[in-house]
């Protein structure tokens, strides 16, 4: 309830305390300015954070530590089988999201970033009101930058009730593993869960709208995928549009394929992962006379600008790829804007998928690359003929490099298998870079590693290849 009302300013005012906002603001506060970070959550980070990247990938751990002592038998490893402690599992996830959300709030504060926790509406383009909930605080600002960052996109007339149907954020504090668990979306986050679960011991079916999953990459990669699906035993209903949901004791999901036959799933839990929607609506932008496109997201230029001088957006807000390092990136860009320095957003962008095989790329497909007109020249190193790939008891997977056949320039990297999302790094500083497939080939790579399987894809695509057949 609010008691009462005050006034102040600042130099730069930041809505949205989650990767994008909070790296905005330490920014901002190094080069100077006085900044008022606002976040309406009691605790910095965001989604990516309290409920995303970093809680998903402790039990993404969790989970392989858990599979992998109870299939050791082929390397002479004898288990007498795993117990699952959720409370105790989610409990260890927690004091690490703690750490990290409070390390955050160390940074502000030493960095000299205000912090300010409540709900923002804007009154004009260089003022805004917060309500903390004791108070209404009105600040006027000289510039403003947006990072209200997204939010879980729901089935109509579906809405989870977060128990017996449920979001990612639910998923990552259950008190028991399921028994059966239907994961409606095989996009990035339903497919980790889902994987997760399947290896903590639920029964897991996924239903997929569309004809395939990961449709925007190497075609090999959903294939890899699919599996390992079904090697974990996770049955995959591709091309099925979900028609019903009823909550009870089991929970009942009704779908329909392309051949119009219904398909009918029992579960203990349904787990919703269908996509997110950014959050632009609810804070006055209206008013403000920011444009917004036909999807939500608010339309920016390379320099984080909004149609609106002086306000800018960054992270999920602002579209593109919803994922927390491009949020940072963004953010830099637009503090350095901000404090009237030369600065756009022109990078490279990786992006990782944390299933089991990992999938990781950065730059163009081979399809994109053509679709574009160049000629182009691929190399593939299979996993299978990597020793480090096979002492780790993970041969699924692949490196794939696609470069220009006329100018021999890198195009696109795309990497399937174990510990990939440290290897992509590589292939987008080479990117970034503007290296020639043949740098990655004359780069010397220590063995027995993963990353050594990118200079096996690269001399593959030179006609080198010692350690797999030349195409």
């Amino acid at each position: 309830m609010v008691v009462g009302s005050v006034s102040r300013g600042c130099q730069v005012v930041v809505v949205g305390g989650g990767p994008g906002g909070y790296v905005a603001a330490i920014r901002l506060a190094q080069l100077g300015k006085d900044v008022l970070l606002v976040e309406r959550r009691e605790r910095l980070g965001g989604v990516c954070l309290n409920e995303g990247c970093i809680p998903s990938k402790a039990l993404i751990h969790a989970a392989e530590i858990k599979h992998a002592a109870e299939h050791g038998k082929a390397m002479g490893l004898e288990t007498a089988g795993v117990a699952v402690d959720m409370p105790k599992l989610v409990a260890w996830k927690d004091g690490i999201v703690r750490r990290l959300t409070g390390g955050v709030a160390f940074l502000c504060e030493k960095n000299g970033a205000e912090v300010l926790h409540g709900e923002v509406i804007f009154l004009s383009d260089r003022s805004l009101a917060v309500d903390t909930g004791e108070e209404r605080v009105e600040v006027e600002f000289e510039q403003a930058v947006i990072a209200t960052g997204s939010e879980p996109m729901d089935i109509p007339g579906m809405a989870r009730n977060g128990e017996s149907v449920i979001g990612a954020r639910e998923a990552l504090s259950l008190h028991a593993v399921p028994e059966s668990l239907v994961v409606i979306g095989a996009g990035y986050i339903g497919l980790e869960l889902g994987t997760v679960y399947a290896k903590l011991g639920s029964r897991v079916t996924v239903v997929e709208m569309l004809p395939e999953i990961f449709p925007d990459l190497e075609p090999e990669a959903a294939v890899a995928m699919k599996r390992r699906l079904k090697q974990l035993r996770i049955s995959l209903h591709l091309d099925h549009r979900v028609t019903g949901i009823a909550p009870g004791e089991p929970v009942v999901v009704t779908a329909e394929g392309a051949d119009g036959a219904e398909l009918r799933l029992d579960a203990e839990k349904v787990l919703v992962s269908i996509g997110r929607v950014p959050n632009t609506a609810g804070f006055g932008l209206e008013k403000v006379g920011v444009q917004i496109d036909g999807r939500g997201f608010i339309v920016t230029n390379e320099r984080q600008e909004t149609s609106v001088p002086g306000i800018y957006a960054i992270g999920d807000v602002a579209g593109g790829a919803l994922l927390a390092h491009k949020a940072f990136q963004e953010a830099k860009v637009a503090a350095e804007v901000i404090a009237g320095r030369p600065a756009a957003f022109d990078s490279v962008v990786p992006a990782v998928v944390y299933t089991d095989p990992e999938i990781a790329w950065a730059g163009l497909t081979e399809a994109q690359a053509r679709e574009q007109g160049r000629e182009v020249v691929t190399g593939t190193f299979a996993m299978r003929a990597s020793g480090r790939a096979m002492t780790l008891g993970s041969g699924e997977g692949f490196i794939k490099v696609v470069g220009d056949a006329v100018d021999g320039r890198l195009l696109g990297v795309t990497a399937v298998g174990p510990g990939v999302a440290e290897l992509i790094g590589e292939a987008t500083l080479a990117l970034e870079m503007d290296a020639f497939v043949e740098d990655l080939a004359a780069t010397i790579h220590p063995h027995p590693t993963i990353s050594e399987s990118l200079q096996e894809a690269a001399e593959a695509a030179l006609g080198k290849a010692i350690h797999t057949l030349n195409g």
